[in-house]
């Protein structure tokens, strides 16, 4: 509903005085709402819950909306207790209204049903303080396929305390009573657990003591004239179930962990936090025996291997990220031993897989990346063959196709990035028209349009870049709408920003550039604030200040230039060259260019030949550095020395300069309109005024404007 339809139920709400909501007065602790065809699993369920008699430790405690009792009976089922009703709408809103909680069973029956959704509408009007609980019986949930879908629309609609419709983002208690999911025992347990307002491992302790006690009476008296031996069998027993228990609830806090809490944490943006976590669940790991892990442990331990992988990167320990990354792999290679054909078993493994080539893209390895991307690729195609439908693997084939094109945008290979970020546009589209509040459909959106944009950018279609750029920003605007202070969400808003401030240079509009470089620097600084320990948003704060400094130099406004360019260069400094080699390489390079090109603005010529010349030498003494990206770097540190010289009035230097940069630069690879930009300036510099032109006709048909 939009602010306008808000804002006239608001006013029309002040026209007259509400009628008093009666006081609660319980007939039910549960109205069970569901479709006839589930009526099978609504039996079952009505008499589960009405037999269940609560733990005599929590009956009494007082909770914040009621006692707790000793039995949830009674629970009311409509279709068999209506049936000789002669006011059926009246008599539904009078059990809706005297029930505590509403239990929906989920289908895509369900889905379907019109009654069912009156009936959740109906308890969220009569019932706001009420709460209203899912019990998936078949389908998926937030399925792309609307024919698989369990979960009614009315579940999602959010009612104020007054009962009235305010929005679409509720999300129910839900319990999935499949076999393959919590399964019938573990379900009814999470169901109870909601509605007595109690901890699930509560119940699930005392459920287990339970059945212990039920099984010890009955092993006690069929075997009575054996006592000496089952008692020691009995406490053999009761140490081994107390040791799985134990572990399984040690592992269920991981999952957990690893799980929920590290996705409540992600967007905080807290490294510390996110290390605490994963550093608890290794400690925990540590004390198992490693060739006895479960399957699931092997998983949970590879993941939390992962997350800390994960951590370490963002921080700038690669060494640590990859040491990480591969014992992480060697778990999931194992687990996926054992089970080869299980897509759970093959996700685990394509994450570690993903991380290693991400790595070595991050320090250059290009034939490594792709070679692990590959891989990617293909354990995608295999998650996705074993469960078409499963929209989880379907995002792993999105996620490969983004992992090659990216590649492809490193080893200047533009125009087939272009066209692999087109084909993820495609199915992502799929997903957001079928599931159009789903965050994290959104951020894949808002990458995929950034990486076509960066494609569009690098080969030559520069109007076609700006205009993907704007729609990148208009999708991340909608998703920072409900979530402003996501840092996962600001970081992308910061690359998008310095990736906008550069096109709109490069089309001609400084003003616009400059302006929206200034709102890069202000949203890197705030990120950096969150936590100074993030390596990535330290070099995002490095970079966005050389960058504005560079437009203000080409501005004019020297002063202003000279600040930022010195700010982001001490942020620079401060990286870690150990742990971020190429980065801090990179930056390294990027600041001795900029100030050798502001101390020649200014007028300093021997100071900025002198800072030319170390950044000349720098890059040649660099044998591990990417070949063409070296070239590249070094024509350019060659052609602003022959600047240099001829600022300083040696022609003849100047001009060996300039041809050393020429002969220099490669010209068998892509190159990308500021690639052709310079090439074209060196040709002017030389005189040689038809290649200059016919270069300049080529980069004016890409859009270029400065």
């Amino acid at each position: 509903m939009d602010e306008s339809a808000l804002l006239s139920r608001s006013r029309a709400g002040r026209s007259r005085k509400p009628a008093a909501r009666k006081p609660f007065v319980q007939r039910y602790w549960a109205f069970l709402s569901y479709s006839h065809a589930d009526a099978g699993h609504a039996d079952w369920l009505h008499r589960a819950l009405e037999r269940f008699r609560v733990p005599p430790e929590l009956v009494g405690r007082r909770t914040e909306r009621f006692l707790v009792p000793r039995t949830l009976a009674p629970i009311f089922q409509d279709r068999s207790e209506l049936a000789a009703s002669g006011d059926l709408g009246g008599d539904i809103n009078d059990m809706i209204e005297g029930s505590r909680h509403l239990i929906v069973l989920c289908s895509p029956a369900t889905v379907a049903s019109r009654w069912v959704n009156a009936e959740i509408r109906a308890f969220k009007r009569l019932r706001p303080d009420g709460k209203v609980l899912a019990a998936i019986v078949g389908g998926e949930p937030h399925s792309a396929d609307p024919a698989s879908e369990c979960l009614p629309a009315a579940l999602s609609e959010r009612y104020d305390a007054r009962g009235r419709l305010v929005g679409d983002d509720a999300e129910p208690i839900a319990a999935d009573l499949r076999a393959e999911a919590d399964g019938r025992d573990m379900g009814l347990l999470k169901l109870v657990a909601g509605m007595l307002d109690v901890r699930l491992d509560e119940l699930v302790q005392r459920e287990e003591q339970q059945r212990h006690r039920r099984w010890m009476l009955v092993s006690a008296g069929s075997i009575a004239g054996m006592l000496l031996t089952t008692g020691l069998a009995v406490v053999a027993l009761q140490a081994r179930d107390e040791a799985r228990d134990q572990r399984r609830q040690a592992e269920s806090l991981v999952g957990f962990m690893i799980g929920d809490l590290k996705d409540k944490l992600e967007p905080v943006g807290r490294l510390d936090a996110l290390d605490a976590v994963g550093g608890k669940v290794l400690n925990y790991y540590e004390h198992q025996d490693k060739a006895g892990l479960s399957d699931e442990a092997l998983g949970q331990r590879s993941r939390a291997l992962t997350l800390m992988g994960d951590i370490a990167q963002r921080r700038g320990d690669l060494a640590r990220a990859l040491a990480l990354y591969r014992e992480g792999l060697a778990s999931t290679t194992e687990a996926l031993r054992r089970d080869p054909a299980n897509p759970q078993r093959l996700f685990d493994q394509a994450q570690n897989v993903f991380w290693i080539g991400n790595l070595a893209a991050t320090q250059g390895r290009y034939d490594e990346a792709g070679a692990r991307f590959t891989d990617y690729r293909a354990l995608a195609d295999r998650m996705i063959a074993a469960e078409p439908a499963n929209v989880k693997w379907q995002l792993e084939g999105i996620y490969a196709d983004s992992n090659l094109g990216v590649l492809a945008l490193q080893t200047r290979h533009s125009r087939e990035a272009a066209t692999r970020f087109g084909h993820v546009l495609k199915p992502l589209g799929t997903l957001r028209r079928a599931d159009p509040a789903n965050a994290d459909y959104a951020s894949l959106e808002i990458e995929a349009r950034g990486d076509l944009a960066d494609a569009l950018e690098r080969s030559g279609q520069l109007p076609a870049a700006v205009a993907e750029r704007m729609r990148q920003l208009a999708t991340l605007q909608q998703a920072l709408a409900p979530a402003p202070d996501n840092s996962l969400l600001l970081e992308k808003e910061l690359v998008a920003l310095r990736s906008l401030a550069r096109e709109q240079a490069a089309v001609g509009d400084r003003v616009a550039a400059l302006a929206i470089s200034g709102r890069g620097v202000a949203l890197a600084d705030l990120l950096v604030r969150r936590d100074p320990a993030n390596g990535n948003w330290a070099s995002s704060a490095a970079g966005a200040r050389l960058e504005h400094a560079a437009l203000l130099l080409r501005q004019g406004q020297l002063g202003a230039a000279a600040t930022f360019t010195e700010a982001g260069c001490k942020v620079a400094e401060r990286l870690n060259p150990a742990n971020s080699a190429v980065l801090a390489k990179k930056m390294r390079r990027k600041c001795l260019d900029d100030r050798a090109r502001l101390s020649l603005a200014q007028g300093a010529a021997a100071s900025a030949m002198l800072t030319a010349g170390q950044l000349i030498a720098e890059i040649r003494n660099d044998p591990g550095a990417d070949p063409i990206d070296a070239r590249f770097a070094l024509a350019r540190a060659q052609s602003l020395a022959g600047d240099i010289a001829a600022a300083m009035g040696d022609r003849a230097s100047a001009m060996t300069a300039w041809n050393e940069a020429l002969a220099t630069w490669p010209i068998t690879v892509e190159q990308t309109p500021t690639d052709l930009a310079q090439r074209q300036l060196l040709l002017e510099r030389l005189g040689r005024s038809a290649e200059a032109s016919a270069l300049g006709a080529q980069l004016a048909a890409t859009g270029w404007r400065t």
